[in-house]
């Protein structure tokens, strides 16, 4: 199934919550009355403060005959600026995912090694979770799957010892990408947050030579709490991207936004489903596009 349509039938929740809103605006004409179910609607979906107060602001000042068309503009223009096509830097890079237990990040490592690799990259994968042993050996598995090299070591407690070896082991055999799942934490718990940071140290002051770009998995059905967790992840390491996963079927869909306009943090891909090629490229004008019944 083409992305348009997965994305489609992912948002179906929040698109329907969205056309009743919108339908009422053209039967009731718009108020303040009808705004405030609008808005009520657009935070329930997490879209933020931001747009919401830019959504009612238009819709107030220009009364458009078609609500949603009018809203459809403001949201391509708040996204137009920030999403483009997330892209690894061109030489050979080292791949973070960070994120809270939970989230899908073992997963989304085995789905980024799959869509990377149908991009032509040399992958090799770095269990660097010390912490959950389940998790090395599911990311064995997907490695077994996709027939690619896994660096692990069930004996090291110290995840920054099991990056380099990955490292040097991506150096000797010529790969271009390493994918490093790094163990699920909490932002409150400081001695795993310098732990990461340990990791990032590895890369930057050991291996020079090489990129380093950093995705945060995000559980797209926690809303704001997410937000919350992102936010924090982020004054700590560098984040060049999300990925939002369990995408499909979420009534969270506008999360998007606050993500990119409050903290700064573009939707790198979306994850819809289980299988390995469940995993897609964000795209903001599909994305927007999902949000309104098709007219």
């Amino acid at each position: 199934m083409p992305l348009t349509d997965r994305l489609f039938n992912a948002l179906r929740k929040t698109r329907t919550s969205l056309d009743r809103a919108f339908q009422t605006l053209v039967r009731c004409r718009i108020s303040p009355e009808t705004l405030e179910e609008l808005e009520e609607l657009l935070l329930a979906a997490d879209m933020g403060f931001e747009v919401v107060e830019a959504v009612n602001d238009t819709l107030l000042k220009t009364r458009p005959p078609n609500p949603s068309l009018a809203v459809r503009e403001i949201l391509l223009e708040r996204l137009s600026d920030s999403q483009l096509a997330y892209e690894l830097p061109a030489g050979p890079t080292v791949m973070m995912v960070v994120g809270v237990n939970g989230t899908g990040k073992t997963t989304s490592v085995a789905k980024l090694a799959a869509y990377y690799r149908r991009q032509g990259r040399k992958v090799i994968l770095v269990a660097a979770d010390t912490y959950r042993a389940a998790a090395v050996e599911q990311l064995r598995i997907w490695s077994e799957r996709l027939k690619l090299r896994l660096v692990c070591n069930e004996h090291s407690a110290d995840p920054a010892a099991v990056l380099y070896d990955g490292l040097q082991a991506m150096l000797a055999g010529d790969y271009d990408l390493a994918i490093v799942d790094t163990a699920g934490r909490l932002h409150t718990y400081d001695n795993l947050m310098v732990e990461l940071n340990k990791m990032y140290d590895v890369v930057r002051k050991r291996f020079a030579q090489l990129q380093i770009s950093s995705l945060i998995t995000i559980d797209a059905n926690l809303g704001q709490n997410s937000i919350l967790q992102a936010s924090q992840f982020a004054r700590r390491v560098p984040l060049d991207g999300a990925i939002l996963t369990k995408f499909d079927g979420t009534a969270k869909g506008g999360m998007v936004f606050p993500l990119y306009r409050e903290l700064a943090i573009p939707t790198a891909f979306v994850g819809i489903g289980e299988h390995l090629d469940d995993l897609y490229q964000f795209d903001a004008n599909q994305y927007v596009e999902s949000l309104f019944e098709v007219d």
